[in-house]
Formats: C-alpha cells, structure tokens, sequence
C-alpha cells in the first residue's frame, strides 16, 4: 500500500533497578501535558537557552516514564511560519531537570527574509506539474486537479530557506484518489523533495477474513450501529463504491461513510455478496490495533487521547489499495480488482494503516528518502505485531505483508517479504548509500529485514508454520530476542527518540537508546540491537 498516512490508563508498571524500565508492562505512557502550548518549565529553560529570535515552539507530545522521566516532543515555528524538520525531544530527568534534547536538525532556525520571490499560485503550478509528471511514470493520467500551499521554513535539506509546500491533488481516470506533496524554494521555484500524499499500507491492496470475530456495537433504538463505545466511538462505513473529489486538503463529501446498521447485531455472511463482510473485517482490524497499542505500549487511541478513527470500505471502483488519511483521522479501503487483490481489509493493513497515524502523532517521519523507508517500515512492523497479536486461527501470525489480499494476478505469495525483503524483487535487503532513492516501500526492506533478525534471528527456520531463510549483509549469525522485545524497543524509539528526519544511522542510535531504556546499556537485548544493524549494514 501506498499511504503516507492524552489521557491514558495503563496496567500497573514496575521499575526495575536504576536506569532500566520494565519489559514486562508499558514502559511509556502519553502525558495530557501535550494539550498545553508551552511544555514543563524544565523543558522550557533548557530551550530559552538556545531559542533564536523570532522562534516558537509547541508542543507536539509528552511521554511518561514509570520513574517520572518525560520526554517532550515540540514543532517549531519561525516567524509564525512551520519548519519542517523543526522537531525536537528534551528529555527530562524525574526531578524535571533537562537531560538532553534529540533534534531532526541541529542549529540555529533563521532566514535572510519571509517574502517569497515566487507566488503561491506559481508554486501550485509546479506541484500540479509534478503530479501529472509522477501520475505519467505511472501509466496514469491526472483530472481535475487541485492544490493547497502553504510557505515555511524547510531545515529538512541543508541550511533553512524559505519554501511553499504544496499538496496538489485530484483522481485518475478510474476515478481514484491521485495526491502529491511538492517542496518548493520560494526566491528561486527550484523542486526542493516531492512525496506522495496519500500513505497506503500496501501500495496495491490487502483482504479479508479471520472467520467469525467479536465485536462491539451501539443499540440506537431497535438498530444495532457499527459503532465501537468502549474504543473511542471507532466506527466503519460504506463508501458506496464512490471516490473523493481530491484528498488531504480538500472535502470528502463524494465518498461518504453510511454507518454500517443492523437489526439482530450479527455482521456480514463471510462472503463479499454481504457489504456488511467487508465491514466486520475493518472494524475487527481496528478494535485489534487499538487494543495492541493499549494493551502492550499503554496508548489510548490513535492519538494518544481516546478518540477512534473511523473506517470506509467499499471505497471505489475494483480499488487496489488502502490508506490512512491523517486530515481525516480516517482509514479507507478498496475492494480490490478481484485479480490482482481482493478486498484490503486484512488484519495486517489494518494494522499498518493506523499505525501511519500513530506516527503522525509521534515521530512524524517524512514520507521521502530514508525517514520515508522508514516511517513505511514502522506501519510494516506494527501491522506484523498486530496480526501476532491477534492469534487469529483464521489468519496467523507470520512475516508476510499483504498475504491475506493477493491474488493469482499478483504473481507472489505476499507483498513484502520481512525475512529478505528482496525476494519481492525491488525491496532492499541492505544499507547503502542509494537506498534513499528507492520508493519507500522498498527502501523500507532493511527495516523490516532488522526487525525479522531482530525478533527471530537469522538462517533458516519455522515459524508458526511458515518457513523463513533470513541472510545477513555481513556473514554473521544473529540471534532473536522475540517480537515482543522488538515491538516494545520499536515503539519507544519511535515514540521518544525518533524525529521526521530520522535516517537509517538515526533509526539505529534511536533503537540503541530505547534498548537502553528498557533494558540497561550492557544487557543481551543491547548487544541483540547492535548486532542486526550490524546486520543490515548499518553500522
């Protein structure tokens, strides 16, 4: 798929001796100090420090620790203007005292002027252009295109300029939903990135089912509504095989999401004849994603706060594919041609889809180069985890991507393959210097190929049925810590360490300092991190 995409309770955490977190509950609950524009006065000292005039910051998320460590996640502004590649983390020590900060860049935000030499109509021109361009490389043709721009300050590609950033967007001629976000200098109109703006889990499709499921729902009067109230009101809807007008910036009122209802409050027939089936297969994927992040990491919601998302199926003409939408806190899903994929309702694109949003929330990693590969790999290895946790009979746990959605069409067992990656042909099993020129579903491979090593180790073997043969890049033979250990190790540097610019050597010092965290600097899971980056060539 092709996406780009704080009140909590939580089970009683122990500490365990002085500088480790426990392993065995949620090490980091979300803080509701995240709702406040200024973050705690530990924090706030340590930025006045080195605050620039003209700059401002909000805060973005604040994390717990059991030992009452914080750890505040700020966006920047300067002039009143977004800077990309602003965000920060200061880490506070139980006393409230500032222990250290991780920046997406470092050094002053500042630029000569805020008065772009290029206007914004001429940036949407250029971002209209490269949609259509993109669409081309593709075989498809762009209609009734739109754009929305907004200037900031890009310290994302080398010194901070001045720039518009421009969502342009529109359908193709099946009607699907078409966006592309473009940066451009505003002096000079030179391209600076350009990434897609609609983050799908898959980048073609994912399916169906896991048999019957429980679910929760709401009795209106005599009519029971799809309508999840012990998870934030999570609710699914039909799409009615309709499209939206344009994506991200612009309404979705083409595309509607009818509340799924019925009278005797049992959901769909197992077959895609029944709307309803599709539907029972979302809301289950997201009821099983919720209570993974809440259950194992102690996050309430999507966001951290308690609020659902919601689901649209049926979205969309033979639709392969599925995506979060961040503006509209939503997950969208077709039906697939029925050749190449079936419905992309699986627990794994699920999975993958809301855990776009999760990043939205924390890490924000930009959706181009190496943080693109990766933010793809996190929605990758926690739609992996969700599917493990699901211990669904009708749909096991396994390392596949996509496994449940393809078709004969497709030509392969599964999309993405986390043992080797390449064995889909284009992902990237390895580190090198060109794999942030790859599209981010395939620079994600060595991710993905770490988090294999990591859980389950290299070589060949079994698991839950499913044979694996995982190499490594550098001869050497790494044993597995287990997939708990990787998702909870994953979330914190996710959640605490990483930021939007976070590249491959970033993703390697963040994972290193989260297994610090969890389980001391010289423990076997240390030395286990270390040795699949190691792995993976990233040294």
């Amino acid at each position: 798929m092709h996406i780009r995409m704080r009140t909590a309770a939580v089970a009683t955490v122990v500490a365990l001796a002085a500088g480790t977190l426990t392993a065995a509950a949620p090490a980091v609950t979300p803080d509701g100090a995240a709702s406040r524009s200024a973050g705690p006065a530990g924090a706030e000292a340590a930025l006045d420090r080195t605050a620039v005039a003209g700059e401002g910051r909000t805060v973005r998320d604040v994390m717990a620790d059991p030992d009452g460590s914080r750890h505040i996640r700020y966006d920047r502004t300067y002039a009143g203007l977004p800077v990309l590649g602003g965000d920060l983390v200061v880490h506070l020590a139980p006393g409230g005292a500032a222990k250290s900060t991780d920046r997406a860049v470092a050094g002053p935000i500042a630029v000569a002027s805020t008065t772009p030499s290029v206007s914004a109509d001429r940036a949407g021109q250029l971002a209209v252009g490269e949609l259509n361009r993109s669409a081309r490389a593709e075989g498809k043709a762009v209609q009734q295109a739109e754009s929305a721009t907004q200037l900031v300050i890009d310290a994302l590609h080398g010194a901070p300029r001045l720039a518009w950033q421009t969502t342009a967007s529109g359908q193709d001629s099946l009607g699907n939903p078409v966006a592309r976000t473009v940066l451009v200098d505003a002096r000079t109109g030179a391209q600076i990135d350009a990434w897609d703006a609609i983050e799908t889990a898959t980048g073609d499709g994912q399916s169906l089912y896991g048999g019957t499921v429980p679910l929760e729902s709401t009795l209106s009067g005599s009519t029971y509504q799809l309508k999840d109230p012990t998870r934030g009101n999570t609710y699914t809807g039909d799409a009615a095989n309709k499209t939206d007008l344009c994506f991200g910036t612009i309404c979705f009122s083409r595309a509607p999401a009818t509340l799924f209802t019925d009278a005797d409050n049992h959901w769909g027939t197992g077959s895609n004849a029944d709307r309803a089936t599709a539907a029972v297969d979302a809301q289950y994927g997201t009821n099983v994603t919720w209570d993974y992040y809440k259950n194992v990491h102690g996050r309430n919601g999507i966001a951290g706060d308690g609020k659902g998302a919601y689901n649209r199926v049926h979205y969309g003409s033979a639709y392969n594919n599925a995506f979060w939408q961040d503006s509209c806190f939503c997950m969208t899903y077709g039906d697939g041609d029925g050749n190449v994929f079936g419905p992309l309702v699986s627990l794994d694109v699920a999975g993958h889809e809301m855990s776009h949003g999760v990043t939205s929330r924390t890490a924000k990693l930009t959706y181009s180069g190496e943080s693109g590969g990766l933010n793809e790999a996190t929605s990758d290895i926690f739609g992996t985890l969700v599917e493990w946790y699901a211990a669904n009979a009708g749909d096991p746990g396994d390392y596949l991507i996509g496994e449940e959605i393809v078709k004969p069409g497709f030509g392969k067992e599964a999309l993405r393959f986390m043992d080797k990656p390449s064995k889909d042909t284009k992902s990237a099993d390895c580190w090198s210097s060109s794999v942030g020129g790859l599209d981010v579903h395939y620079s994600s491979g060595v991710a993905n190929h770490f988090a294999f090593l990591l859980a389950e180790g290299s070589g060949a073997r079994v698991v839950n049925g499913v044979s694996y043969d995982s190499p490594t890049c550098n001869g050497s033979t790494v044993g597995g810590i287990g997939r708990e250990k990787l998702g909870k190790i994953w979330y914190r540097a996710l959640t605490v360490y990483m930021t939007s610019g976070t590249d491959y050597a970033g993703a390697r010092t963040a994972t290193l300092k989260a297994t610090t965290d969890l389980y001391g600097a010289g423990s076997t899971e240390y030395a286990a991190v270390a040795a699949a980056w190691s792995a993976v060539a990233v040294n």
